[in-house]
C-alpha cells in the first residue's frame, strides 16, 4: 500500500511530501493523522531542526477530501466537529511546534490545503501557484482557515477572499500576505532547499525561541509585548548557542 505522506530527514531537514497525487494531495483523515504523527516525531528528534512541506504531483494540496467531506453529511454534529477540530489542530500544532515548517508551494492550494501552506512559518511559492478559499462556491464556509487568513491579510481583503472564493495568482498572495516569497517555477525546489538547509544550520535554540516569541505577541498589547520581549531576551542570552556565535563573531 503506497504511503499518503512520505518523509526522509536530510541536513537536519524533514521532508514531508503530502503523497495522494491522483487526489491533488486533498486532506483525508489517515493522511492528517499521519500528519499529526510526524510533526510529534520532529518534535521529539533533535536532529530535525527544520521542516519541510511539500506536495507530489502537480499540485500542492486541494483542499479537503470531497468524498469524505459528502458522506459526512449524515454523520451526527459531534462526530463532524471532532474530525474538523482535528484538522483545526493540525494547524495549531504547526505553529506550536518548536521548529521552524516552511511549505513549498506548487501548482494549486486550495480550501484546506491553503490553510495548510498558511499555518507554515514561510511560504515560498513557485510563480505559477495559485492560492484561494473557494468553500463558498461549494455551498460551504470556509470556517477554520479564517482564524489564520485573519492574522495573515486585511480585514476587506480577507472578507474578499472568503466571500467569493476567488483564487489567487502566487504573485497576488504575496502582496496580500499570504506567501513569503514567489519564485521561478523552475528554481522553486532548488531556492527551497537552499532555504531550508540554511535554516536548519542556525542555532535551534535561537530558531525556537524567536518562533515561540512571535506567535505569542499575537495575544499581547504593545506594553506586554515589550515585557515578554525583555524576558525572552534575557533567557537567550543565557544559552549556549548566544554565547559561542557572539565570541565567533567577535574574532572576526
Amino acid at each position: 500500500m503506497t504511503s499518503l505522506l512520505l518523509s526522509s530527514t536530510e541536513q537536519g531537514v524533514l521532508s514531508l511530501t503530502l503523497n495522494r497525487a491522483e487526489k491533488r494531495n486533498a486532506l483525508n483523515t489517515p493522511l492528517i493523522d499521519q500528519l499529526h504523527e510526524a510533526l510529534e516525531r520532529a518534535d521529539l528528534d533533535a536532529d530535525v531542526r527544520v521542516v519541510l512541506l511539500r506536495g507530489a504531483g502537480k499540485d500542492f494540496c486541494a483542499g479537503a477530501d470531497l468524498d469524505e467531506l459528502l458522506a459526512s453529511a449524515d454523520r451526527p454534529l459531534a462526530e463532524n466537529e471532532a474530525a474538523a477540530l482535528r484538522l483545526g489542530m493540525l494547524f495549531r500544532r504547526i505553529r506550536e511546534l518548536p521548529k521552524p515548517v516552511v511549505a513549498m508551494v506548487h501548482g494549486r492550494a486550495l480550501a484546506g490545503g491553503a490553510g495548510l501552506a498558511s499555518a507554515c512559518d514561510i511560504v515560498v511559492a513557485g510563480a505559477g501557484a495559485q492560492i484561494g478559499y473557494p468553500e463558498i462556491q461549494r455551498g460551504f464556509a470556509p470556517a477554520m482557515v479564517m482564524a489564520l487568513l485573519r492574522r495573515l491579510v486585511t480585514e476587506k481583503v480577507a472578507l474578499d477572499l472568503v466571500l467569493t472564493g476567488r483564487v489567487l495568482s502566487a504573485e497576488e498572495a504575496r502582496s496580500a500576505g499570504l506567501v513569503s516569497r514567489v519564485v521561478a517555477d523552475s528554481d522553486l525546489e532548488r531556492d527551497t532547499l537552499s532555504l531550508v538547509i540554511r535554516l536548519a544550520s542556525a542555532s535551534a535554540t535561537a530558531l525556537g525561541i524567536t518562533k515561540q516569541l512571535f506567535y505569542e505577541l499575537d495575544s499581547r498589547n504593545l506594553a506586554d509585548g515589550i515585557a515578554l520581549g525583555a524576558r525572552v531576551n534575557a533567557v537567550a542570552r543565557s544559552t549556549p548557542d548566544f554565547r559561542q556565535a557572539i565570541s565567533a563573531f567577535l574574532k572576526q
